[in-house]
């Protein structure tokens, strides 16, 4: 949905703003949309708002608590925001952002994206002009959505966004002959890859991994929540892992279980085993791969995926590459899906 309104250089500005607010929210907001507003008073006074834990206040409620408790007069402000200002719907545990900023006499709302979410999907922005507020729609839509990935996924495909993280040296190969691994990559690229569990609901390997490395697979090196513990088949009675979830059947099902429990991005950390299987079936929406200036050398070393690969060329699995970057003595490759990007456009 869009409108015929201008966008002028204030609205760009304003929302690029929020975005960056709404990155600060990354970790403690899920399974939450990942919010930021800003909020401008008429007489040009500026007030930030992100999204709070769970059952805390929304990203829009907290900016006008922000500019209340300044004793800042809000009728007639502008407010910038990342996403749909949410609306009332069963089960909703805060109140509505658009009667909240409706209520506060807001003149003017920029929205960067609407709601994937059915039961938001454009009904924040028409009770918002319905009171007379004006709205200004896909501000920076592309940049919105693409902060909002995992939620997009859920909330579009009702499944997790599956995100597999592989350590490896430069040919290819996460562990010797003997199946030791520890340690390939630096302490900088373990510190990046527990931030990844902070941001995700859940965190899943197979059971193989659990007897092999015993790993307590919960948040050391970052300040964030522990993620959800799955392990695909049975994890030995005093394994580190648990209190966990343990899991069985087709890695469809599992998905489907997971996204209607709430778990908007799963990590998988499996070995090559699991990491085949869900490489295989389509399964990975993003890769995180950590490879170490360090190599092998040989076909003995364990690869990053057991079982069958591409048999030809024209079979070859092809992504797109988003990100690189240097993390300590190591590089961060991010790769996304050909169909992830298809589903995003």
């Amino acid at each position: 949905m869009s409108t015929s309104l201008p966008v002028i250089p204030t609205d760009v500005d304003g929302v690029r703003r929020a975005l960056a607010v709404a990155a600060t929210a990354r970790v403690r907001a899920h399974p939450n949309p990942w919010v930021g507003a800003v909020l401008m008073t008429t007489d040009g006074q500026v007030f930030t708002g992100a999204t709070g834990e769970p059952g805390g206040l929304h990203a829009e409620a907290a900016a006008v608590a922000a500019a209340r408790e300044a004793g800042t007069d809000v009728a007639g402000a502008t407010v910038f925001v990342t996403l749909e200002p949410c609306v009332r719907f069963e089960g909703k545990r805060t109140p509505s952002c658009a009667e909240t900023l409706r209520d506060a006499g807001v003149r003017r709302v920029v929205v960067a994206m609407l709601d994937p979410d059915e039961r938001v999907s454009g009904h924040g922005v028409a009770l918002l002009r319905e009171a007379g507020v004006e709205v200004v729609t896909d501000v920076l839509r592309t940049e919105a959505e693409a902060l909002l990935r995992p939620y997009v996924h859920h909330r579009r495909t009702g499944r997790p966004w599956v995100l597999l993280k592989m350590g490896a040296t430069l040919d290819g190969r996460t562990a010797a002959p003997d199946g030791t691994s520890q340690w390939i990559t630096g302490p900088e690229a373990r510190a990046d890859a527990h931030q990844l569990r902070a941001e995700s609901d859940a965190i899943l390997v197979g059971a193989g991994t659990v007897r092999l490395d015993d790993p307590a697979l919960d948040v050391r090196h970052v300040d964030g929540p522990h993620p959800r513990r799955i392990v695909l088949g049975h994890a030995p009675e005093g394994a580190k892992v648990h209190p966990c979830t343990e899991m069985s059947g087709p890695l469809t099902d599992v998905l489907d279980t997971l996204g209607a429990e709430g778990v908007v991005q799963l990590l998988v950390e499996g070995g090559a085993a699991v990491a085949g299987d869900f490489h295989r079936q389509g399964l990975v929406d993003q890769y995180v791969l950590y490879l170490a200036p360090a190599l092998f050398g040989g076909s003995d070393a364990r690869g990053l995926f057991t079982g069958e690969g591409a048999p030809t060329m024209a079979e070859l699995w092809r992504g797109e590459m988003v990100d690189h970057r240097r993390v300590g003595a190591d590089l961060r490759v991010d790769l996304l899906a050909a169909r992830t990007q298809e589903e995003i456009r």
